[in-house]
């Protein structure tokens, strides 16, 4: 069954949503954390993705009416922490804001999860996670040299967002363990995404990044960094930065050793045209049994279906999962237990659990 969460004990109300916040509720069960979703009749998401929802506690309430918003402010006042990606004042206008629960409950840490924040110019502006790409400079930097491609919703939603709202969720928590004193998290995709985007952003600041696609060693430049295509279809991935990963990519690739200037910007274009054309000349099963060493860095580009099956991942997999089953990550020693999800049919039930 596995060993309690690193945060057993710590109780987390979650006013359901779609994007960020399910996404880091998660994370934080997968830490230990008792989680409530309160969500309305009409809610669906769970239903399409039910894997995400794992973990937690379900209470369906309506919040048109009052009894409701008297219900969730009691659940506060017993929680640790509250997490929300409604559109900024929403919460307000239910008045299920920051502060009269934390007037209730000042060990509370209210988390809020949004594309933009709760201030500035675009706060309550309507937005996508390419919204927030486009305008943090990391959609232009990503893609093919004549247009960017979003990287699915990996960068804003679940990272710049959801990844951060844990984080700074577990780290008010332990802040209001200390002092009594919860606080307001505010977890802007936007600020996320800034905040990933500073490393390129400080070489480019430098003179050391171009700001254009396909011009850097990681952003499909290099030849020694990017994908190519074979002979089936099939493409294969090749990130052979360090200098012996490089010359075992030559060497495989049946170049003489010493033959390819690794950084040498001018001979990347004559580089890049060699390497596919090699590299069309052999399926990807081909590829991968001539790299299956594995010290040039070179893997098969797997479909998702594949990708399911493949071995490592097999290996990593919780035992009872199946191929469809979310990762855990990070991962404990031991092993931390993940309970499935529970329907509760009352607030007073999980009060009455809290109680005891």
């Amino acid at each position: 069954m596995g060993a309690p969460g690193p945060l057993a004990g710590v109780r987390i109300v979650e006013i359901d949503s779609i994007g960020s916040v399910p996404f880091a509720a998660l994370l934080l069960a997968e830490l230990g954390c008792e989680i409530v979703r309160v969500f309305e009749p009409d809610a669906t998401a769970s239903q399409v993705v039910p894997a995400l929802y794992r973990g937690r506690h379900d209470i369906e309430l309506d919040f048109r009416h009052p009894a409701t918003i008297a219900e969730v402010a009691e659940l506060a006042t017993q929680a640790d922490g509250l997490i929300e990606g409604l559109r900024p004042g929403s919460m307000e206008a239910l008045g299920l804001g920051p502060e009269p629960l934390r007037a209730l409950n000042p060990r509370l840490v209210y988390g809020r999860a949004t594309y933009w924040g709760q201030s500035g110019p675009l706060a309550g502006r309507p937005g996508s996670d390419i919204n927030v790409l486009a305008l943090t400079g990391a959609l232009h930097a990503i893609g093919a040299a004549d247009h960017p491609v979003p990287p699915l919703n990996l960068l804003g939603d679940h990272a710049g967002a959801g990844l951060f709202l844990a984080l700074g969720m577990v780290s008010a928590i332990l802040g209001a363990q200390a002092t009594g004193e919860g606080r307001v998290v505010d977890a802007a995709a936007f600020d996320g995404v800034s905040a990933m985007m500073g490393l390129t952003q400080s070489l480019f600041a430098s003179g050391r990044w171009i700001d254009r696609r396909e011009s850097n060693l990681v952003d499909g430049g290099a030849p020694f960094y990017r994908s190519y295509a074979c002979a089936d279809g099939g493409h294969v991935a090749v990130g052979a930065l360090d200098p012996v990963q490089f010359e075992k990519l030559c060497t495989g690739l049946g170049f003489a050793p010493g033959s390819c200037a690794q950084f040498d910007r001018a001979d990347w274009p004559q580089m890049a045209a060699q390497f596919a054309e090699r590299f069309a000349g052999r399926t990807r099963a081909q590829w991968a049994y001539v790299f299956a060493e594995g010290s040039a860095c070179v893997t098969p580009v797997l479909t998702l279906e594949e990708a399911a099956r493949q071995p490592h991942a097999m290996a990593r997999r919780p035992v009872a999962a199946g191929p469809g089953a979310l990762a855990s990550a990070p991962r404990f020693e031991p092993a931390a237990a993940v309970a499935p999800p529970s329907r509760i049919a009352t607030v007073s039930e999980i009060l009455a659990r809290w109680a005891g």
